[in-house]
């Protein structure tokens, strides 16, 4: 086998430059399709929401059998979710915080004991802290009133009272209410075919 003899650099920079003046060395960026950009809408929903690809589907189903705009009623259905619920109310950190802090069992739901992030939270819902969780020193500082005590505005559709670590559905989520910008159009577009 021959070897060649190795190149200077100054030629090679030369030839490198001359190959980017030709354009080979660069290749165009290419446009994205109109599937990518629906399917980039979707990932970007579902990762906020921090959710599976069959849980989304799920919900998704939910809001096309719904009388009401499938786009909207997929974001107001999202936004009950329990886990996003405790998210809104100032009882955790984030979203993924929020989804262990219900599947551990630290939520009540009218009284009763919800570890399932998925559930779906009705007007007049009562969603609070477990007393005995509460009673933990750790969990209530670094989990409750450190989210707490930013300066993180409740949404209005639900009402916190931050002494008892209570919070109240008072309607449901409109699209108005829902702070991520997405084009939930799209995502319908995508499953739509």
């Amino acid at each position: 086998m021959e070897r060649r003899p190795r190149e200077n650099p100054e030629a090679a920079a030369t030839r490198r430059e001359e190959q980017r003046e030709k354009g080979a060395a660069f290749k165009r960026a290419q446009k994205m399709t109109e599937y990518g950009k629906q399917l980039f809408e979707k990932q970007r929903v579902k990762e906020a929401y921090g959710m599976r690809e069959k849980q989304f589907r799920r919900f998704f189903g939910m809001a096309l059998k719904s009388r009401e705009a499938t786009g909207e009623m997929l974001l107001s259905l999202l936004e009950r979710r329990l886990d996003n619920v405790v998210y809104r109310l100032r009882m955790s950190h984030t979203r993924r915080q929020a989804r262990q802090i219900v599947v551990h069992g630290h939520i009540l739901v009218n009284g009763v004991k919800v570890s399932s992030p998925s559930y779906l939270v009705s007007v007049g819902d009562v969603v609070q802290v477990m007393p005995r969780s509460l009673e933990s020193e750790i969990f209530l500082k670094q989990v409750i009133e450190k989210r707490a005590n930013a300066q993180v505005k409740v949404p209005e559709w639900l009402e916190h009272d931050r002494k008892e670590h209570i919070g109240k559905v008072l309607r449901l989520p409109v699209r108005a209410d829902i702070q991520l910008q997405v084009n939930e159009n799209s995502i319908v577009e995508l499953y739509s075919r």
